[in-house]
């Protein structure tokens, strides 16, 4: 339990950590990373690499230090990301390593000895943040253990089928190596999946949202292509996954997630902005099986009709269901789309200029895609 001093100690390096938070945790992932180099087939090393990584953790350690009397308002940061640890099977004794080396990395990077006060008020809230991440996480390694079908750790899967859904994105249909059991998950819900990048020579693990609801045949994920674009460089997992036959083996983790179609009785309205939309599909999908019992409106946004993915696959649905409602905004529409008919405007998705009709007040709202996208969509 923290004393009041010690507490104020923690709140006392929150200048510190707005200005020189990321320069922190950079140092702390090199020095983690050095000394247990088996972690890198846990952490997402393309993140490292764009320091993106570095910049989340920097964002976290504030927000706890600004909330350390009361770190109870962190509560659904922490599940988002206990589901993101449990999709990578992280377990209890891999916190003591990333404590030991975040209390050395604040001692070295701060030049204060580990004896220190301020290190020791910080081993504190650390412990007390891990046992917070690691009770969390127990419940819902629980909650897999309970689920018929599901698993724990990575499971053997095989590519059954690859669908080019658009120029970008490749859909995967994933069966179980061992011929077993598949999970009821949540439409919504993603899975983890790992290979191996020949470039790095190591495994790596992403996650990918389920693009289809749950059938009991296969997991489908719909994965964009990630190519070199100027100074960013290309996907070392979205791009082994696009070079793979089919027929090739892949570790996958158990369905999980806290994003999902939460009630089918109500209203849903479901926004997203590129490959974002690939939840949406998989709650969409849920809600054709069970006949689309109230109005739905499935807004889009891409770049243009060469990359927009299921395209087909919704005005299908639109043209059998007539609760769903679509509205599809391209931002460089080609010569060939069709206002009207491929796309109902150009330009970047203006929530406030459409028809009022498609963002009901008494609605549940589902927001995904990249995260300039969602910003823009909450001004």
């Amino acid at each position: 339990m923290l004393s009041q001093h010690q507490i104020d100690l923690i709140k006392s390096t929150v200048p510190v950590l707005r200005e020189n938070g990321v320069a922190l945790t950079d140092y702390f992932y090199k020095r983690m990373l050095g000394n247990n180099p088996e972690l890198k087939e846990t952490f997402n090393m393309g993140h490292q690499r764009s320091g993106a990584q570095a910049k989340a953790l920097a964002g976290a350690v504030l927000a706890y230090a600004e909330n350390i009397e009361d770190p109870s308002v962190l509560a659904p940061v922490v599940e988002l990301i206990c589901h993101k640890h449990v999709s990578l099977n992280i377990q209890a004794p891999e916190y003591d390593i990333v404590g030991e080396n975040l209390l050395h990395s604040i001692s070295e990077v701060l030049n204060i000895p580990m004896e220190h006060e301020l290190i020791e008020a910080w081993g504190l809230a650390y412990g007390q943040l891990a046992d917070l991440f690691i009770q969390t996480e127990q419940k819902i390694y629980l909650e897999h253990q309970q689920t018929q079908g599901s698993w724990l750790g990575w499971r053997e899967f095989l590519i059954a089928e690859k669908v080019k859904e658009s120029d970008e994105i490749t859909s995967f249909y994933l069966v179980p190596k061992d011929n077993g059991a598949l999970p009821k998950y949540k439409a919504g819900q993603y899975v983890t999946v790992r290979v191996l990048v020949p470039e790095l020579g190591i495994k790596q693990p992403r996650q990918y949202s389920l693009s289809d609801c749950a059938s009991g045949q296969y997991l489908r994920i719909s994965v964009k292509r990630e190519d070199e674009k100027g100074e960013l460089a290309g996907g070392w997992v979205s791009s082994t996954l696009h070079g793979l036959a089919e027929g090739s083996e892949i570790e996958v983790s158990a369905p999980t997630g806290n994003f999902y179609l939460i009630d089918s009785s109500k209203r849903n309205v479901f926004i997203s902005g590129g490959v974002g939309l690939t939840p949406m599909i998989a709650m969409l999908n849920q809600l054709v099986t069970l006949d689309m019992p109230q109005p739905v409106s499935f807004i889009h946004a891409c770049r243009s009709s060469q990359v927009h993915a299921m395209k087909k696959h919704i005005h299908e649905l639109k043209a059998k269901y007539p609760r769903l409602s679509t509205f599809t905004a391209y931002e460089f529409p080609h010569q060939g789309d069709v206002l009207g008919e491929d796309y109902d405007a150009a330009g970047r998705l203006d929530l406030v200029s459409m028809d009022a009709g498609l963002l009901p007040a008494n609605a549940d709202y589902y927001l995904c895609g990249p995260m300039p996208f969602m910003a823009e969509q909450h001004k």
